[in-house]
């Protein structure tokens, strides 16, 4: 049997998971403060006069406030001078208030009212009648559409990507370490879930323990990313519309994570349930080689496109693909992580962009082999002076996935 797999229960490792929301405290309002100042820059140096952040994490980024997104406009103009300008439905108003860590007004707008007129007279009450406003890209088209209908034809409206992008791609100290904590906290679940492994156990039963766990563990809410496949529906990247059951000898593949202080977790681990054959020690052996090669090929001013170039070279050279082909690795081999699970820079072919120290992504080739099984090994890197570091230890083997046999 593989190394830490099976041989407890559900109950018994959840009661064993501790809380470790406060080994690293949330990002303090002066960091807030400072990304403020930096986006502030490159509006200037870009000649763009405002930037618009909808509900989504670029506000809660240069804010501090998480809020989310529906149909009603909420979010806050960021101007290159003067206040901050928060834009809400007057219902929430208060609300808003009671959650700023960063002052400027807040402006109402009734549920019969406009609220891109009022986008347009809060330009215009900060003197810009005109130039460049940056719209989140997390923003739906029709907030843009809306604004330029509603008096904003005076306006050229772009993309934040050259601003909130660019800064939300390099990392902090203090980023840094809450990724390495959430990396780390669910690594520690990962082992907990393998554990519970038993014949004939559900993937939904892993799932629910899964996310009850990322729960106990201290992180915002469950587990929202949460893939747990066996045997042949392991092949398919996200997994299968159905459930599974185990039985011996299957490839189990969990793919999960969960946000600390609103920093995302993002770790996959495959394994055998039983004794690996030959077979499925030999593909896990090539992906274990994949990662390694792509984590190799990481280094200050590398084009973010080389990693996978590194990594799909190994797949191809065992003999599968080529290129996105399967039997073979279907997928970009990483993304990068931080607020949100998936967000630049991309570890894709073609992906010029430079990496730079700070930035952070997954390192997570697949050999998919549909109607037998799909491996992938996924942990985060970021880059260093002189190369990169990883948050989380790469497996071992396929005989001791959790590094559990030090003898």
């Amino acid at each position: 049997m593989t190394v830490g797999v099976g041989g407890s229960d559900a109950a018994t490792e959840l009661a064993a998971i501790v809380n470790e929301r406060e080994a690293v405290p949330p990002i303090p309002v002066e960091e807030h403060e400072r990304r403020i100042a930096a986006a502030r820059a490159l509006m200037e140096e870009r000649q763009v006069e405002a930037l618009w952040l909808d509900g989504s994490t670029n506000l809660a980024y240069f804010t501090g406030v998480s809020h989310g997104q529906s149909e009603r406009m909420v979010g806050a103009i960021l101007p290159k001078r003067g206040e901050i300008t928060w834009i809400c439905p007057e219902f929430e108003a208060e609300r808003i208030r009671a959650m700023q860590t960063i002052p400027g007004p807040v402006r109402g707008w009734e549920e019969d009212e406009s609220p891109y007129s009022l986008f347009v007279d809060v330009l215009r009450e900060l003197q810009i009648g005109s130039g460049t406003i940056a719209i989140d890209d997390h923003a739906r088209f029709f907030i843009a559409d809306e604004i330029r209908s509603a008096g904003g034809e005076d306006y050229r409206f772009v993309r934040s990507a050259a601003i909130a992008s660019h800064l939300r791609s390099r990392k902090s100290e203090h980023e840094l370490a809450l990724i390495r904590q959430a990396m780390r906290m669910t690594v520690k679940i990962h082992a907990a879930a393998a554990r519970i492994l038993r014949e004939g156990i559900a993937t939904t039963e892993v799932q629910s323990f899964i996310d009850a766990a990322h729960r106990k563990a201290g992180f915002d809410g469950g587990c929202p990313f949460n893939i747990v496949l066996f045997g042949a529906a392991s092949a398919y990247p996200h997994g299968v519309p159905y459930a599974q059951t185990l039985k011996p000898g299957d490839v189990v593949l969990i793919d999960c994570g969960a946000a600390l202080h609103g920093y995302r977790s993002d770790i996959t681990r495959s394994y055998v349930f039983g004794t690996p054959t030959d077979r499925q020690r030999f593909l896990w052996d090539t992906v274990k080689a994949s990662q390694a090669a792509g984590f190799a090929a990481a280094r200050p001013g590398v084009a973010c496109g080389a990693l996978d170039d590194a990594a799909r070279a190994v797949i191809v050279a065992a003999g599968f693909g080529p290129g996105y082909k399967v039997p073979g690795l279907p997928h970009r081999v990483g993304h990068g992580v931080g607020m949100d699970g998936h967000e630049e820079p991309y570890f894709v072919k073609g992906n010029a962009q430079p990496l730079e120290i700070g930035m952070c992504g997954s390192i997570e080739p697949t050999l998919a082999v549909y109607g037998e099984c799909g491996i992938r090994l996924e942990d985060h890197i970021h880059v260093t002076e002189t190369g990169a570091a990883w948050f989380t230890t790469p497996c071992r083997s396929v005989d001791d996935p959790f590094d559990l046999d030090r003898g």
